[in-house]
């Protein structure tokens, strides 16, 4: 006879088994429904997606790589992986890719480890200037491990300046060069980057995370013609479930100084396999997996690239109409999904801007912006992108009104009364716009 416990385990669903989780999911997803969502890391998956997340294969163990597992019933698994991979390979136009890493952070600390020695030289873009904290962040495990040192942007232009990254390319002679960015609003120039590693003896590490769906849509440079290894995120503009990826492409001199044959090309994905497994990471998820190959499917369909154009336009308006309001946007505007708002002129730390807009149901991150005279905790900026409106189908005159909503808010900052009565207004806008 089966026991009572049994029975709840088999038979109830969350709202049953745990109404407190429940509740609070559905409070989640009320917000995200009714909210206007402007932070450049955050996206909204298809339904398609979470659906795979949400899966029997969560309980499915699979170390090991598919046809090397150190599991037995890795049969189908197996399958799913092989096709997220050649999805993925094919998105990019890559030689060599892994699905495996848990996010993005966890993906850079697997080539790392794959490619580096303890107290090796890393060079990358300094956090202040709108880096990454895995990029040798002092209070990261990449700047502990290794000896980081930075280029950034320049103070007059709020551009990278390559000449300053050569110099200091050549200064302190890094293992690794490492390009891309959290909050960086321009191209990346990789081919100049692959010349300044080639001189000084370094690999070169892009990592994309932010702007991977546009350039696997050719709407920015590519990485994969120039860097020996590409790294991202598969959540951002790529619209998948939050996770990791790594690839390396075809057309460059391998960085491991091995001969250009099919066998190294097994030894290369070798050395970046084992970074990941064992190196990093024990079993991989692969419920999240599935979603990695139902996301990179989407993104090879046309509709994508549509989607992607829009990304970029509504971003392009957005910063025109804040530079038309007075407001300071890092580097004068943006090429990509996102911009960085200098908020010195105003007056106003970017902290008290974004609780302000959280209230006005408008969600931004505070952000440090180059050469900033606050902390971390308190900033002079904020950071706003636009994947996510896009994907509920906002254009470039819903973004104009966005922004006088934000506007009113940032100008008359402890206005908490008018900031409700915009948090109404940003409901009645967002019905029209349905999320799930």
């Amino acid at each position: 006879m089966k026991s009572e416990l049994h029975y709840i385990y088999r038979s109830f669903n969350l709202k049953k088994m745990d109404h407190k989780v429940f509740n609070l999911i559905d409070e989640e997803l009320q917000r995200q429904r009714f909210g206007i969502e402007l932070i450049a890391s955050e996206n909204f998956t298809s339904q398609a997606v979470l659906d795979a997340m949400g899966t029997c294969l969560t309980n499915k163990y699979a170390e090991g790589y598919p046809g090397r597992r150190y599991y037995g019933g890795c049969e189908i698994v197996d399958q799913i992986e092989q096709l997220a991979i050649d999805r993925l390979k094919e998105l990019f136009g890559a030689e060599y890719a892994n699905v495996q890493p848990h996010s993005g952070a966890q993906a850079n600390a697997a080539v790392f480890l794959a490619v580096l020695k303890p107290g090796d030289n890393i060079l990358g873009f300094d956090l202040s200037h709108g880096g990454h904290l895995s990029h040798g962040s002092t209070v990261n495990y990449s700047g502990k491990v290794y000896k980081p040192h930075f280029y950034g942007v320049s103070r007059e232009t709020g551009v990278i300046d390559m000449d300053v990254v050569e110099k200091k390319a050549h200064e302190v002679k890094p293992k690794l060069i490492i390009c891309g960015a959290s909050a960086y609003a321009r191209d990346w120039d990789y081919a100049r980057f692959r010349s300044i590693a080639n001189d000084v003896g370094a690999l070169l590490l892009a990592d994309i995370a932010h702007p991977a769906g546009l350039i696997a849509t050719g709407l920015l440079n590519d990485p994969m013609q120039h860097c020996h290894i590409v790294t991202s995120t598969t959540h951002k503009t790529l619209r998948g479930p939050r996770g990791g990826l790594i690839m390396m492409g075809k057309n460059f001199e391998n960085p491991f100084g091995l001969k250009t044959k099919k066998g190294s090309l097994r030894k290369m994905s070798g050395i970046l396999n084992s970074g990941v497994f064992p190196g990093m990471q024990g079993g991989p998820l692969e419920h999240v997996i599935a979603a990695k190959a139902v996301a990179f499917g989407e993104a090879l369909q046309p509709a994508y690239k549509e989607y992607c154009k829009q990304v970029m336009k509504n971003a392009q308006t957005m910063a025109e109409v804040l530079v038309e309001r007075g407001y300071n946007i890092v580097s004068g505007g943006t090429s990509n999904h996102l911009m960085l708002i200098d908020l010195r002129n105003k007056g106003v730390s970017g902290r008290d801007a974004e609780n302000a807009l959280g209230r006005a149901g408008i969600t931004v991150n505070k952000n440090m912006v180059p050469f900033d005279d606050k902390s971390p905790m308190i900033t002079s900026g904020l950071r706003i992108g636009t994947p996510a409106i896009t994907t509920r189908g906002l254009d470039e005159k819903a973004c104009q009104k966005i922004v006088g909503y934000m506007d009113d808010v940032i100008m008359d900052i402890g206005n908490e009364k008018r900031q409700q009565a915009i948090h109404e207004e940003v409901k009645g806008m967002m019905k029209n716009f349905p999320l799930y």
